[in-house]
Parts: structure tokens; sequence; C-alpha cells
């Protein structure tokens, strides 16, 4: 799990200057929202570790092991938490207080499903994804509700699988042999020639390639914008498969150069067709797409007039690179480019974006 905890931690601190992208994706689709599910949400995996281990569950360590590695984990997690919290001093989404970064909820949902996945992960691969499906789902509801930014997540997920990592790893020292009922999870056979099929969530950075013409007198200038979604598709050997991709979007704008607008414009987009994956170890692939579907633009409302929504046929491929954690566990770096309709039915531009992002998906 450290290959996923500390790209992470990394990952929060680069995209912090992208962080607005991704509130006003936020505010653009779900302004309102309002929910405090993941107040509860992050405790689910200690609970159903628990509720394991008074079951009679076998899991990894004895009870007193378990507590043990839990301690030191809580007490590394809550101190790191706590004093990034003080020093970076950064305002939440909402401006209720200055202990944004990182966030602890998350810190919290991804330290349990740690704990989960390295107890109990061994008997079926579907209690770490559905540990780590509750700890991204809290992680989403906490910039759904409006008290973090996409940094903070971040930071917050690799923090908690870290400081696990660590805390099992100090109580190793300390043990040894001593309580263990099961040998390390490490030793686990990943089959090169296994299908890639896959099912995850998709995050990116929107970067634009030129200028477009909403109408004769209109020039929008893009800058960057934000991407999130789902992704998957079924293979058929190694190779070859079939699958789609499902994300909303948005992009910054200025128009005519001059009039600097903080404003966005959003919009949703379907596409299918085929993927294709090479293997080059038994942890790394490369892969790549050739997509086409439909986007559907929002209403656009300008000082001087209105865009009315609109949509049409677009065009995808991309590059990935594939490194896979566990059989069932993967992570992808991503290089897409999207060819969308025009925005306006009074130009027939298309506009290319690229997008740089990255996927956790469950190996199907």
């Amino acid at each position: 799990m450290t290959y996923i905890g500390v790209p992470l931690v990394i990952g929060g601190m680069i995209v912090k200057s992208e962080d607005d992208h991704f509130r006003q994706l936020r505010n653009d689709y779900m302004p309102s929202f309002r929910q405090h599910y993941d107040d509860y949400l992050q405790y689910l995996p200690a609970a159903a570790m628990l509720g394991m281990k008074i079951g009679g569950v076998e899991g990894r360590s004895s009870w007193g092991r378990m507590l043990a590695s839990d301690a030191f984990t809580v007490a590394i997690m809550s101190t790191v938490v706590s004093q990034l919290k003080v020093k970076t001093k950064v305002m939440r989404p909402d401006g209720s207080n200055n202990h944004s970064f990182p966030s602890g909820h998350t810190a919290t949902a991804f330290m349990t499903a740690t704990m989960l996945h390295k107890e109990y992960g061994d008997i079926s691969p579907w209690i770490s994804i559905g540990a780590y499906s509750a700890a991204t789902a809290t992680g989403l509801m906490r910039m759904a509700n409006n008290k973090h930014w996409l940094s903070d997540i971040m930071a917050g997920a690799g923090i908690g699988i870290l400081s696990t990592e660590l805390g099992y790893f100090i109580t190793d020292l300390i043990f040894k042999d001593k309580g263990l009922l099961k040998s390390s999870q490490s030793d686990f056979c990943l089959d090169k020639k296994m299908p890639p099929s896959f099912l995850g969530l998709y995050i990116g950075f929107n970067i634009p390639l030129s200028k477009y013409d909403l109408d004769e007198h209109t020039t929008l200038k893009t800058s960057s914008g934000s991407t999130s979604g789902i992704e998957g598709a079924y293979f058929f050997n190694p190779y070859l498969g079939f699958g789609g991709r499902f994300t909303i979007s948005n992009l910054s704008f200025l128009l005519n150069d001059n009039e600097a607008q903080n404003q966005t414009f959003s919009f949703t987009s379907f596409y299918t067709g085929g993927y294709f994956s090479y293997p080059l170890s038994s942890r790394l692939a490369v892969g790549s797409k050739l997509l086409a579907g439909y986007t559907h633009y929002n209403t656009l409302q300008l000082p001087y007039s209105t865009i009315k929504a609109n949509g049409g046929l677009c065009l995808g491929s991309g590059l990935s690179l594939l490194i896979k954690v566990k059989p069932k566990l993967n992570f992808r770096f991503l290089f897409d480019y999207n060819l969308i309709p025009p925005h306006s039915v009074n130009t027939k531009e298309y506009m290319h974006t690229l997008t740089l992002g990255g996927m956790v998906a469950v190996t199907l």
C-alpha cells in the first residue's frame, strides 16, 4: 500500500494550485449538498475489523498484537494530521476555519481501511475493496460538503495509509513473531497474462490547446480545468478489451483575451470503444484506447449574452501506465487526448484538450 500512499501525499502537494477548479466542479453540480454520513463512514472499516475479530474470524494478529498495531497507528496519524493543520493554516472551502489541510476524516477512513486490509485482506480481496471504497466515499463526501479541497483529501488518504504501514512496522519490530497468526501478505502472485479488466475512479486536470470563437464577436480562451468520473473496461485477453468512461468536467475561460472572467463552463461526457494493453512485467503494463461518444454542455451565462445548452460527438484517445498493487487493486497514470464538440451552435470549431490524471481501480 506504500506504492499508493506516497504518490497520494506528493500528489496532494502538486494539485494544491488546482484546488479551485475541483471546487468549482462541485459547485456546478451539487452546490447545496449537505450530508453528514462521512462523520460515521470513516469508522466503518474499523467497525468491520472489530466485528470480525469478536466473531472469531482469524486475522493476521492476536488481540494484543492487533490493538498494539492500531494504537501506534492512531498515535502517528493523529500527530501528523494535527501538526499539519496547525502549521499550514489552510482555510476551508466554506471559510469556517483555517484547519483544512490535511483532511482528518479522510486520514481516519484510509487508516481504518488499511487496518482492515492488513488484518483480513487475505481472506477475500473484496474485503479490501469494500474498505477502500468506504474510505474513498468519505473523502468525496468531505469535498461534496465543501469542507475540504482535493489536495486535503489526497494528502489525508496518503497519511492514513502510511501511518498504518508505519504502525504495523513498529509493532512487528517489537513483537517479532509473538501473536502473529498468519504470515505476511506480501508474498502473492501476480499473473502477467491475466486480462486487465478494471473499474475505477478517474480524476484529472484539463489542459486546453487553443482558442475558440463562440461567435463573430466573442473569442473564448480556455485555461486549466478539472475532470472526475468513472472508467472501466472488460478485456477478452491480456491485450484487447471494450469499455467506456463517464466524466464531468469544467474549464476556466477568458473572453476576448482582455476580459478576465472568474468563470468556468461545465460539461458531461460519455465515451465507449476499444482498450488496448501490453504487459511489461507482472506489475506493470502500458495501455491505450480509442473512444467515441457524446458531450453535453450546460448553459453558459456570459456578461452580454447567454450560450444555450448544446452537445455533440466527441472522440478520445490516450496512454496509460498500469501499476498492479495487489491482485485486485491497481493504479493508473493517464495522459488522455479529447476532441470535444463546439460549445455554441454559432461556431463549428471543435475543442482540443489534454487530460493528465490518475485512477485507482478494482481489477475485475
